[in-house]
């Protein structure tokens, strides 16, 4: 009886998402349903995708499809899809390949939802079927403008495809743009980013995650010139100029310390290296400065350590945030000789708020009065389990407990991804969008599980795609695209999407991709 209701409102809801599933369900290309977006509702706003839009040894050209939102195009879309995988000519067929957008049905304020969909899926040719011929679809800010549009319509729509599609050649400079920023090392990206953030100094976790990265950087490629700046940017603090905190402390501030646990150390790469326990640190500041450094990584332990509830931070919000700003200071705390407790507190923080947010399925809720699967959410819980778990040794008796956690995170978050590689604004919600942090913080945890041996290289595939779409993602002067401005706990799903999207130089981007290629580089050496 349930099945029966189950299936009778499917069909009543949905006749064109029946017609584009059984289209996907045809062999060949495109065969993944996917969305560009949500109405007012949160109804999918449904796309028929394939998944090399990003890969450079793609060979093929894209067409795109677009319907308008409403009057017959979106049947004439899928009629064109099922021409495509069916009886087009063969010569077609082995030179396109297509993703469609049947309605365009966005919301009139979502001027940004169909250009985003439209850029990354590397379009060679544009196609529109009945929208306004004088009015080409634009691309998304932050990538060149560059692919031919046209516009047809719906009563001719094969007819008039597959003459451009005869009479198109090679790639368009939008294509070519998004593979040459896939096709770059990560290494190269690496040091892009690290040149270029943070572009504002200051105690918080997105400057030091950014300098902690720069330091391995510096690790990696013995260059001193990245070394400097970090001590450079970073001695107002360390020589007193600068208070640590302001009137209020915040855990964002605190796990800004983390830095100095990094520069008193002498080596930020050592224990996400995996390196030997006795090689010697690189050189970093004077003697005097290393113990100035690790005064201040000493206060942000304290602070960091201090609990208003069992296994809440004193100055945490009871976020999924927290799992990472606490642990990032007190796992680097914890390995160093007499501090073990502050490792055990990491271990017990994140098994608590696994306890509180982490949903049966194994992603997490942003919070408790935030019920939903926010992206960079579930991004700052595996940084913390990824944090802890690098430095936790393998005897501890938290240890089986926090990893089972994690592994419960990744294999919930791999069937989340979407078809170009990136994970959404909020993870398990086809229409929000793809984000660049969460595609970051989920590539670095996962890169680096395989890496060290948590998860299975059953894993690489997934965490090379991601790599793709996030590299597509940072532009060729170190701006990022679709960051999710800063944001706290909301009440509904509809906070989440509705959360807005920042393009253009963001320190929060920046670190989160900086990370991200040193994890996929350190991977690449495996």
């Amino acid at each position: 009886m349930l099945a029966a209701l189950i299936v009778s409102s499917w069909l009543a809801a949905s006749p064109l998402e029946a017609e584009i599933r059984a289209v996907a369900a045809l062999p060949g290309e495109p065969r993944i349903v996917s969305a560009a977006g949500v109405t007012r509702d949160e109804t999918p706003i449904l796309t028929l995708e394939n998944p090399d839009a990003l890969d450079p040894a793609a060979t093929k050209r894209r067409l795109v499809l677009v319907g308008s939102a409403g009057g017959d195009s979106a049947e004439a879309i899928v009629a064109a899809v099922k021409w495509f995988k069916t009886s087009a000519p063969r010569t077609l067929r082995q030179q396109w390949t297509v993703s469609a957008l049947p309605s365009a049905s966005f919301e009139p304020a979502d001027a940004l939802s169909l250009p985003r969909w439209i850029t990354f899926q590397a379009p060679d040719l544009v196609v529109t079927v009945g929208r306004d011929p004088q009015q080409a679809p634009p691309v998304s800010s932050g990538t060149p403008e560059g692919a031919p549009y046209e516009a047809v319509r719906a009563d001719d729509a094969i007819a008039s495809l597959q003459k451009l599609m005869t009479a198109a050649r090679g790639r368009s400079p939008l294509h070519e743009a998004l593979i040459a920023r896939v096709k770059r090392q990560p290494i190269a990206v690496a040091r892009l980013l690290a040149g270029r953030y943070p572009e504002t100094p200051a105690i918080s976790y997105i400057p030091a995650l950014a300098w902690a990265q720069t330091l391995r950087l510096t690790d990696i490629t013995n260059d001193g010139s990245l070394r400097e700046k970090v001590w450079r940017e970073t001695r107002p603090w360390i020589a007193g100029e600068k208070k640590l905190f302001g009137d209020r402390v915040q855990l964002t501030a605190i796990a800004g310390t983390l830095i100095f646990a990094d520069l008193a150390a002498g080596s930020a790469g050592r224990a996400s290296r995996a390196r030997g326990p006795h090689e010697p640190p690189a050189v970093l500041g004077t003697a005097s400065e290393q113990a100035a450094a690790q005064a201040l990584a000493d206060q942000g332990v304290l602070l960091a350590a201090a609990e208003k509830a069992p296994g809440v931070p004193e100055y945490g919000q009871g976020w999924t945030d927290d799992m990472f700003m606490a642990t990032a200071v007190l796992a680097r705390s914890g390995i160093r000789p007499g501090h073990e407790r502050d490792l055990d507190l990491a271990a017990r923080l994140l098994i608590e708020y696994a306890a509180r947010l982490q949903q049966p399925g194994g992603l997490f809720h942003h919070a408790t009065d935030g019920p939903a699967a926010w992206g960079r959410g579930n991004g700052f819980a595996a940084l913390g389990l990824m944090e802890t778990l690098t430095r936790l040794p393998a005897s501890h008796p938290a240890r089986a407990k926090v990893l089972e956690i994690y592994k419960r995170q990744m294999a919930a978050a791999l069937p989340q991804q979407a078809p170009d590689g990136m994970w959404r604004q909020i993870i398990d919600a086809d229409g929000a969008y793809r984000e660049e942090t969460a595609t970051a913080m989920l590539m670095s945890a996962m890169a680096r599980g395989v890496r060290l041996g948590w998860l299975d290289k059953s894993y690489r595939a997934a965490i090379q795609r991601a790599w793709r779409g996030l590299a597509a993602h940072v532009t060729d002067d170190g701006s990022v695209i679709d960051v999710c401005a800063g944001t706290g706990a909301g009440p509904t799903r509809r906070y989440y999407f509705d959360r807005p999207a920042m393009t253009g130089a963001d320190d929060r981007g920046g670190a989160m991709a900086l990370l991200a290629a040193l994890e996929m580089y350190e991977l690449g050496k495996m």
